[in-house]
């Protein structure tokens, strides 16, 4: 699996980010923390931490909460309180009050969305795709302009709408794919939880 983070700040608030591409780098680096900002953004950007580890575990081991076992959920739950939680909080993308056992997101990350490029094993990286797509033309082209069959079949108008077709169609998937599989927070599981 490949994993490419993205951080893309919301234009349309006014504030001061002090957030450097390293500091999220940082943060986003461990999927737990990946899970934890995609379980807030979900969840109205504010959980306990019972709420948040119960979640995380279930994406980690690929379980229904019900069927995690006490170990699961202590191991996950141990991690979050002594190293990830307060990680997070020192780079100020959440607020975390140990006594309370309570979390949120920062103004900030709140109206940060962060775009995480999973790849499964099935998946074709967009980049591969639209190679693809460009020597399928280029071999098209160079079909029509030789004169080879069966491209000599079509006229020129024909073989521009399917190019434009293609690409639109494309492009649709694509920003689709972007905007809603790889966003933190956009669906009911993270990017990285595969969906049976």
């Amino acid at each position: 699996m490949s994993n490419v983070l993205k951080p893309v700040p919301d234009q349309s608030t006014d504030r001061d980010d002090d957030f450097t591409r390293d500091d999220m780098l940082e943060v986003l680096s461990n999927q737990r923390r990946r899970f934890v900002i995609h379980y807030l953004k979900q969840n109205g950007d504010d959980a306990s931490v019972s709420e948040i580890t119960d979640r995380v575990a279930s994406w980690e081991y690929g379980k229904e909460i019900d069927d995690l076992t006490h170990r699961e959920r202590k191991r996950v739950r141990n991690a979050l309180r002594q190293f990830h939680l307060p990680k997070m909080a020192d780079y100020g993308f959440i607020e975390f009050d140990s006594r309370q056992g309570t979390v949120s997101l920062t103004e900030t990350i709140s109206h940060t969305n962060f775009y995480v490029d999973s790849l499964t094993d099935n998946s074709v990286p967009w980049g591969v795709y639209y190679l693809g797509l460009s020597l399928l033309s280029a071999i098209c082209l160079a079909g029509v302009w030789l004169g080879i069959f069966p491209f000599d079949r079509l006229s020129l108008l024909l073989w521009g709408v399917f190019f434009v077709t293609t690409l639109s169609v494309s492009s649709v998937g694509h920003f689709y794919d972007n905007y809603y599989r790889m966003r933190l927070g956009a669906r009911e599981t993270p990017p990285e939880v595969t969906e049976e």
